[in-house]
């Protein structure tokens, strides 16, 4: 098996709308070790971070690992996680304004 270190991911999401950061490939796994969410205005806003399983059609309350959480004016907040994802299993971003960045780092092994 062989491991791809990468950038995952990188999404400006539009205002309150849910989008999909990465989509792991098929015949794939993914270690998503961390997800950066920088904030580029000068007022605090909010932002979600959900992993959905390829089974589920839609997010639920239990794929979230962040729900409305504050990233301050002009700040980052840098999280080291280690999610693992199956083939087809999506990380999904929110924020509340359009003026927040998500990218994701890990490995894809195939």
């Amino acid at each position: 098996m062989a491991s791809v270190y990468k950038v995952l991911g990188q999404a400006n999401p539009s205002a309150s709308t849910e989008s999909t950061l990465y989509t792991t490939p098929s015949s794939t796994q993914t270690v998503a070790s961390s997800i950066i969410i920088c904030n580029q205005a000068a007022t605090s806003a909010t932002f979600r971070i959900a992993v959905r399983p390829s089974a589920d059609a839609t997010t639920a309350s239990k794929h979230y690992l962040v729900y409305g959480t504050t990233v301050a004016a002009n700040d980052t907040i840098v999280l080291t996680i280690g999610v693992t994802l199956g083939a087809a299993d999506k990380i999904l971003v929110y924020a509340s304004t359009g003026n927040i960045s998500f990218a994701a780092y890990g490995s894809e092994i195939s």
